[in-house]
């Protein structure tokens, strides 16, 4: 017979959200990693809050927020706030009781204001680094750079000429009519008023330029595991720069491999690996420098193979992180996120091995 569709407004439940999480939920195995980290983490936190006033929302509660928000791609805080208002599972992961109230979203983004001035990012990433490094997931040895555009939060009507105080008001404050078809712009006379620091930058020819910044990681060759990036301006040199700045902070004295795409190919690039006693295993343009005394050996041909797994780590960002293009404005805040989300990245990939590994 059909049921009766009874509405129930009331309803009062003993069982905690901790029992209705299934122990085989993804969410646990990240849970257990970020835990450690937030413990280890204890004595900056300390120091970033006064000892009397009004307690704002502990430090552990919202980056257990924002990493919900990175795994999940919730669009905005406000979203965040909606889903925390009723999900169990976001509840949980949080570490919110069922009947405790949740946080206005403005109220939330002003905490998070302190997050991003003490670089808790930075901790919070090196920390998910020295889990993956103790259970053996590292290679010290070979390594795999690339770099990938940001589409920034601004727009090519916000991208004027520098000396443009003369022009005339536009017709609409807030969506002016801007015929801008036929000028030459560029980043040396032109600059973005809603976000200064943003570049204007394309992938390749014949594609459209847009406003962005430039995202750089270093990966490790044997489990893909992102142990280094930064976000810069997006110029022309930007990629191996980053490069150079992200290898030098690669630990121990031992000589390491980097792979690299063909836009890495270039002399000066190649002299300066060999300085800082790196063997450049980069994709060869015609006019390389690098020979078959590097090519000959088999690690190359391992490491052209390896280092095509940088593009999972981008395609994650974008898709899932919510990087694809940035709800953030300035490169501290871009850096910040993407730093952050590298950090997510790494959880989930830590945890996928673990799984593959039982």
């Amino acid at each position: 017979m059909r049921g009766t569709d009874r509405l129930q407004s009331g309803m009062f439940s003993y069982i905690s959200a901790e029992q209705r999480v299934p122990q085989d939920h993804p969410l646990r195995a990240i849970r257990a990693m970020v835990d450690v980290a937030l413990r280890n983490m204890g004595p900056q936190f300390e120091t970033m809050y006064a000892k009397v006033g009004r307690p704002s929302i502990p430090p552990e509660k919202l980056l257990r927020a924002l990493l919900l928000q990175v795994l999940y791609t919730v669009r905005s805080e406000r979203m965040l706030m909606e889903q925390l208002d009723y999900n169990l599972l976001f509840r949980w992961f949080v570490g919110l009781n069922i009947d405790d109230p949740v946080w206005d979203a403005t109220v939330f983004t002003k905490n998070r204001e302190r997050l991003l001035r003490a670089a808790v990012a930075k901790t919070f990433f090196a920390e998910v680094l020295a889990q993956a490094r103790d259970h053996g997931l590292l290679s010290a040895e070979h390594f795999t750079v690339d770099g990938t555009l940001i589409e920034a939060w601004a727009s090519h009507k916000s991208f004027k000429r520098k000396d443009s105080a003369g022009e005339r008001p536009p017709d609409d404050p807030g969506n002016p009519t801007i015929d801008f078809h036929g000028e030459r712009r560029s980043n040396g006379t032109h600059q973005s008023t809603t976000d200064p620091e943003a570049r204007l930058a394309r992938k390749g020819a014949g594609k459209e330029a847009k406003l962005s910044y430039a995202g750089h990681v270093l990966m490790e060759n044997r489990n893909g595991i992102a142990v280094n990036g930064q976000v810069t301006k997006a110029d022309g040199r930007a990629e191996p720069r980053a490069a150079v700045a992200m290898v030098e902070e690669i630990p121990g004295q031992r000589r390491v491999t980097l792979g690299a795409d063909k836009g890495y190919d270039s002399k000066e690039f190649v002299q300066e690996l060999r300085d800082h006693q790196v063997t450049p295993h980069l994709a060869c343009k015609s006019t390389s420098i690098i020979d078959d005394r590097t090519t000959r050996h088999s690690g190359y041909a391992i490491s052209q193979q390896k280092r095509k797994r940088v593009e999972e780590i981008f395609g994650w960002l974008k898709t899932i992180g919510g990087l694809r293009k940035t709800r953030h404005r300035g490169l501290e805040r871009v850096g910040w996120m993407f730093t952050f989300a590298l950090a997510a990245y790494n959880l989930v990939r830590m945890r996928n091995l673990a799984t593959a590994a039982a």
